[in-house]
């Protein structure tokens, strides 16, 4: 879709679900540090070969002064600004949620996690992030949001986002604002026949439906790219698929559709959608996801968009075996332009 006006120069905005959780705090600063990890030195290359101008990060521990995240992006290079805040993922709820009889559990946090900030978020810019008008709905209660489907007896006070829910501005060169909406919502699996984990899967994507059709006091921003983990495929696989699905038909949104490049197989034999577009290597089988479509980047339809892709190389070559090494997850990537010459939203 096109929107009205000159344009500068295309940026590219990309997702990638790191998969660099640790067992514990500190175990990610000293990989980083190290030189030899396996899977952050092929993760680093995989980044540089798609050399997004923003990225954000999915699966990446937190710390409250971020130096993991710091010691990360100087491997990288070029990304002098970055923005992260304390998730859900293992900030403890004080209440026995799984009903174990015992209290500070991995399951007993807000968001699932060993430890506090466990599998956070973050975002690396080329430009810079301004966080002082960042909007943090990590908190907000599940039951708040417009026909939830959180049971009966989920407490009042139980945020809806198992990691993060973001709308963060980042200054484009031509001084307009770029927000990106961020979230990496919980798979929909992993429970009972009370599908509490589908229910909150469901909710975390319809938050943003909500978000975008609201007027004031929540102020939804003009130009956006609405980027995460859904966990959540449009088609296969299980869970409450209706909220992802209106959501990427959303008349405020546009679903490029990134592709890999070719002649990539369905894992899964029952397969319903297109293979090219997953975004996920999972195992096949009985009682297996296989691959799916799973992490999503998705521009507002004021934006010009000039591509889009998944970075999963068919070939067996040095970035495939990166790729293979680095995540079950590929980096998502899309192409835009921002209008030039408009004044600043929100």
């Amino acid at each position: 879709m096109l929107a009205q006006g000159s344009w500068a120069d295309p940026i590219r905005v990309a997702l990638y679900h790191t998969e660099l959780e640790r067992d514990g705090p500190g175990l990610l600063l000293r990989d980083i540090l190290s030189g030899d990890d396996p899977q952050i030195e092929a993760m680093v290359r995989v980044i540089s070969t798609a050399s997004p101008d923003i990225l954000v990060l999915a699966g990446f521990d937190y710390d409250l002064h971020g130096i993991a995240l710091t010691a990360f992006t100087e491997k990288l290079g070029d990304y002098p600004h970055h923005f992260a805040r304390r998730p859900n993922r293992g900030r403890q709820s004080g209440k026995d949620l799984n009903g174990d009889g015992k209290l500070g559990g991995p399951e007993d946090a807000w968001g699932f996690g060993e430890f506090q900030g466990q599998g956070g978020l973050a975002i690396l810019s080329r430009w810079p992030i301004d966080g002082a008008n960042a909007r943090d709905f990590t908190t907000t209660p599940w039951t708040a949001l417009s026909g939830h489907h959180a049971l009966a007896n989920t407490a009042a006070n139980q945020p809806l986002s198992t990691t993060a829910h973001w709308d963060v501005p980042v200054t484009m060169p031509n001084g307009s604002k770029l927000h990106l909406l961020v979230w990496h919502a919980t798979p929909p699996v992993f429970d009972g026949p009370e599908d509490r984990n589908g229910r909150r899967n469901h909710d975390e994507t319809a938050f943003w439906i909500d978000y975008l059709n609201s007027n004031p006091p929540k102020n939804p921003p003009k130009h956006f790219v609405l980027t995460g983990v859904a966990n959540l495929d449009p088609v296969d696989g299980d869970g409450r698929n209706t909220a992802l699905n209106r959501l990427l038909s959303h008349s405020g949104v546009q679903d490029l559709m990134p592709k890999s490049a070719g002649g990539l197989e369905a894992a899964n034999p029952n397969h319903q959608g297109d293979p090219a577009l997953d975004t996920a290597d999972w195992p096949d089988g009985p009682n297996r996801p296989g691959n799916l479509r799973v992490d999503y980047v998705l521009p507002s339809a004021t934006l010009n968009a000039e591509g889009a892709g998944v970075v999963w190389p068919t070939s067996e070559n040095s970035l495939r075996r990166d790729v293979e090494t680095a995540s079950r997850h590929r980096l998502v990537w899309v192409d835009i332009e921002m209008p030039n010459g408009l004044a600043q939203n929100n």
